[in-house]
């Protein structure tokens, strides 16, 4: 008799979502939450998310619609047509860009518009030049669709933004979509008129797509300008996709409602995905997101106020930290200090080999958390969100800072 077959057993996790990593702002935001749910007085200055209630307006326009028959069904997968056109208005508006309804996908936030962006570009193999420091989810995207991210490391001496030499360095055969973000999410930086016109010129020149992430092109600071892509560079419209949604702007991070803009034949493919993927967008969240788009800005500007001071005050004290140096960010709400200073040192008889250790250190001791540079593709840096109440964030940097003065 011949020898019985041997199965081999199966893995029980596919390696493509084996693979992927644990959002990183997310984690330490839970863990914070976990901690604080203890007992212990955790400060987080980990998770992206404005501290204020999404604007009154916002909100009974959505209680409108959750009783509103209509909005129990289904609707389109792309989006409502009435949130369809206000994307239309609204960037015509905030950044001159002239677009058509079939160019317009409605997804559940920014996350999805990213995820669906690469899944709708990319095959597998096709590489995509990703500055570093950058968002935890874009490599993960990118890997997910099958692409390879070929990072171009950015640091404060260039203001965190790449130089067309270093993306022309980076440019291979297989190079098919350059990820820009600005304002940047982690470091707050804002590119120039300048660069990003520079930037698009070189894209259209070498037949290379931009995906252009402008969630946070309302938070800006110190004159400086958030300048669209497509816009600064009209000729690369056609391989172009902006990514937007109302989180940041609005204090609306739990509605879950982003968007993709893009040429119509991408955009179509990428609504068949979510056809399938998710259908449409909650109605009600989009019915708020109508709202959002189309009246008054006097909130957004209120917040945008309060943005500001917390910039100032959380990179004052940073700076007085020794070991720690914090350039000021022009966008956003994010501050990027350089912590290399404190490495090789130690803190509480604990050596510090790195910015994970450093922020593990931080956490643990003086009960504040941080997302350590690691996450962003840039060792050695901390990312502190300034989106938090003025008292929690002086009290969370000074405890911080306090300890950190042990350094030896």
């Amino acid at each position: 008799m011949s020898a019985p077959a041997t199965t081999q057993r199966k893995p029980r996790v596919s390696a493509r979502i084996g693979g992927i990593a644990e959002s990183a702002t997310l984690a330490v935001d839970a863990k914070a939450k976990a901690l604080k749910a203890e007992g212990r007085p955790v400060i987080g200055f980990g998770a992206g998310e404005p501290d204020f209630p999404t604007p009154p307006a916002i909100v009974e326009a959505a209680q409108a619609a959750a009783a509103d028959p209509r909005n129990h069904r289904y609707s389109p997968a792309g989006g409502l047509p009435e949130l369809k056109a206000a994307i239309v208005a609204k960037t015509k508006r905030d950044s001159g860009y002239e677009i058509a309804a079939n160019q317009v996908l409605v997804t559940n936030g920014g996350k999805q518009a990213v995820y669906q962006t690469f899944a709708t570009l990319l095959d597998p193999g096709d590489e995509v030049i990703l500055p570093a420091p950058y968002w935890t989810t874009y490599p993960e995207a990118i890997a997910l669709a099958g692409g390879v991210s070929k990072v171009v490391v950015t640091g404060p001496e260039t203001d965190y933004m790449p130089s067309v030499e270093q993306l022309e360095a980076a440019r291979t055969p297989a190079t098919k979509v350059l990820l820009w973000c600005s304002p940047s999410n982690p470091t707050g930086a804002v590119a120039s008129r300048e660069l990003t016109e520079a930037v698009g010129r070189w894209a259209v020149e070498n037949g290379i797509w931009v995906v252009t992430d402008e969630i946070y092109e309302h938070l800006t600071y110190d004159g400086a300008e958030a300048v669209s892509l497509p816009v600064a560079v009209p000729e690369l419209a056609d391989t172009c996709v902006v990514v937007n949604g109302v989180a940041k702007t609005y204090a609306m991070t739990g509605w879950r409602v982003g968007w993709m803009i893009g040429p119509a034949d991408v955009i179509k493919a990428a609504t068949n995905l979510q056809s399938h993927l998710s259908s449409n967008v909650a109605n009600v969240s989009q019915r708020a997101a109508v709202e959002a788009l189309t009246g008054s800005l006097d909130a957004v500007d209120e917040m945008k106020v309060a943005f500001d001071r917390r910039r100032r005050a959380i990179v004052e004290l940073l700076s007085a930290i020794p070991g720690v140096e914090c350039p000021t960010p022009k966008g956003a709400f994010y501050a990027y200090p350089d912590v290399r200073g404190l490495l090789g040192k130690e803190i509480r008889g604990r050596k510090i080999e790195s910015s994970l250790d450093l922020a593990a250190v931080v956490l643990e001791e003086a009960e504040v958390a941080v997302v350590p540079g690691e996450a962003f593709g840039t060792p050695g840096y901390f990312r502190l969100s300034y989106a938090l109440g003025d008292d929690d964030l002086r009290t969370g940097v000074t405890r911080m800072g306090e300890l950190l003065r042990e350094a030896k």
